[in-house]
């Protein structure tokens, strides 16, 4: 008798330990040397790039004299900061590189089917971080600032100025934890995708806990945004709307599924269908047997 698995592709590809710990080297190798690659890229365009990201409080600031400038109190907070952005910077264009060779890692211990069904996901997941923080910069920050930025008090007769002296450390590290809060949260509608693809969840159960989902949703944005109420809904409300379009999603995922589960079992009773006549001519067609010769062996005693 034949084995089962000697047609199945992942045991012919099948390695010893020793040859996957030498290619998860090199795979740890190729990260490696990228990031360090796009980390000393990056920090030589550090001080463009921080300029980018203060843009948004820049033209808050516009139109109030003497107010454009950002401070440092220590000696090494402006080289640490200028270090923090080429890292951040270096991590973002490294990571389709990274995500490839993990992918290269995985990819020949998975069957056709988990490949077709997992690469969409992992190519997905850098562009819909991108989304999430083209949203904070765009939209959501100056807004932020601007709020913010209305609590500043014009020196007068007998009032005291309060004005925003924003340290290059401090404003960077708000910036980059909200950049870090909307791009994971974006992941939200991959990750859920997931599950329904591979049948963990359905469409249905999310929809059914759709409740317990929104106080999930409202915990994740007080934790990882400040604490204030305006930067809390700005991260919530785009999180349920993207908890809302996944259960739509697995809604058209899973009619899918299930035409194809239906065309398939209609093709298997066609084939089952058409077998049968053949059968039935084959047996027709059989010739007859021969009869039994009676002899004093078979004859009933």
């Amino acid at each position: 008798m034949s084995d089962p698995q000697t047609n199945d592709p992942v045991e012919e590809h099948k390695m010893p330990l020793m040859e996957h710990l030498v290619e998860l080297r090199r795979r740890l190798i190729y990260s490696i040397s990228a990031f360090l690659i796009c980390f000393i890229a990056a920090y030589h365009f550090a001080q463009p790039l921080f300029e980018f990201l203060v843009e948004p409080l820049r033209l808050v600031q516009e139109g109030q004299p003497g107010t454009h400038r950002l401070i440092f109190t220590a000696p090494t907070e402006a080289f640490f900061t200028y270090v923090k952005v080429g890292f951040f910077a270096a991590a973002f264009v490294a990571f389709p590189i990274i995500a490839s060779q993990i992918w290269l890692f995985v990819a020949p211990g998975l069957y056709k089917h988990e490949k077709a069904a997992f690469l969409p996901f992992l190519i997905a997941t850098p562009i819909m971080f991108l989304l999430g923080a083209s949203l904070l910069y765009y939209f959501i920050l100056p807004m932020a600032l601007k709020f913010f930025a209305s609590f500043e008090v014009a020196a007068g007769e007998g009032t005291m100025a309060i004005q925003l002296e924003a340290k290059m450390s401090e404003y960077l590290s708000l910036v980059m934890t909200l950049i870090l809060a909307f791009g994971i949260s974006f992941q939200l509608p991959v990750l859920l995708s997931l599950l329904v693809r591979v049948g963990i969840v359905s469409s249905a159960a999310l929809a059914a806990k759709r409740r317990y989902a929104i106080v999930g949703i409202v915990a994740f944005a007080g934790v990882v945004t400040p604490p204030d109420v305006f930067s809390q809904l700005s991260l919530a409300i785009p999180m349920y709307m993207l908890y809302e379009g996944t259960i739509w999603l697995g809604r058209l995922m899973e009619r899918s599924r299930a035409a194809k589960e239906a065309a398939a079992d209609a093709a298997e009773r066609a084939a089952e269908a058409a077998a049968k006549p053949a059968t039935a001519a084959a047996a027709s067609a059989a010739p007859a047997a021969a009869p039994v010769e009676e002899t004093d062996f078979n004859q009933t005693r």
